[in-house]
């Protein structure tokens, strides 16, 4: 027995019955009319989707994509058109960076100084300059990533020996919770951490981007101060 639903199909097999979330184009482009005119940087987040359902949105002429893993983004850059900008928005390993450094056109989620030293020595064995966000913890959870005030402003500090690096803002994930002032309160405060360290201007720190907001938060997000959001479920459906 195979049902179709306006974005599902659903089939059954040996008992079994499976969910397979088709790409919602309708949300796509309401997102796209809702920020683009706001200058707003949208992510398509396709981590552990297929190849197919990315082609459907590029060819919708969506270009930014993010990943949270190195061989799932290696595998699928190798597959997909050149032009396709994509993110890392994982907690990247050192050892890992080399894989990707060749072509990430984005390291989202940097939360110390040795990774950014790794991604520097990457990028210069492939006579590129990668851009970077700098993570910044802003969550009350404990288990999030992200730098404190403090680190921040040494690697600020230290970042100019760099040469193959570009700090382009900050990025932080507010916490999982239902609690909206509180979800808004991380936000203001990014937003100030930013701003506060917008004058750190060098050849390679250029603030332009504050990365936070995602499918369940990101109108707030972008009412306090966000220039990019990193959207999956809106558009592909919930992971398994």
């Amino acid at each position: 027995m195979v049902s179709f639903s306006l974005n599902t199909v659903q089939f059954n097999a040996d008992g079994f019955t499976f969910a397979v979330m088709a790409v919602n184009q309708q949300a796509y482009q309401q997102l796209r009319k809702e920020l683009d005119p706001q200058n707003v940087t949208l992510v398509a987040v396709s981590k552990i989707k297929p190849v197919s359902d990315i082609k459907t949105l590029y060819n919708l002429g969506q270009r930014d994509f993010g990943e949270n893993y190195v061989q799932e983004l290696v595998e699928k850059q190798a597959q997909l058109p050149q032009d396709i900008r994509w993110h890392f928005i994982g907690h990247l390993q050192s050892n890992k960076v080399k894989y990707i450094a060749s072509f990430v056109h984005l390291i989202h989620g940097v939360d110390s100084y040795s990774l950014l030293k790794e991604i520097n020595k990457q990028a210069a064995k492939n006579s590129r300059t990668i851009d970077c966000l700098l993570q910044v913890h802003i969550a009350q959870e404990e288990t999030k990533f992200g730098l404190n005030e403090q680190e921040l402003k040494e690697i600020l500090e230290n970042a100019a020996e760099l040469k193959h690096i570009k700090i382009r803002g900050l990025m932080g994930m507010a916490s999982f919770s239902d609690d909206e002032q509180q979800v808004r309160n991380e936000f203001v405060a990014l937003k100030k951490v930013f701003d506060a360290n917008a004058q750190h201007s060098t050849f390679n720190i250029q603030y332009s981007i504050l990365s936070m907001g995602m499918s369940g938060d990101y109108k707030m997000a972008i009412e306090e101060g966000s220039n990019m959001v990193r959207i999956g479920s809106m558009l592909f459906g919930a992971r398994v």
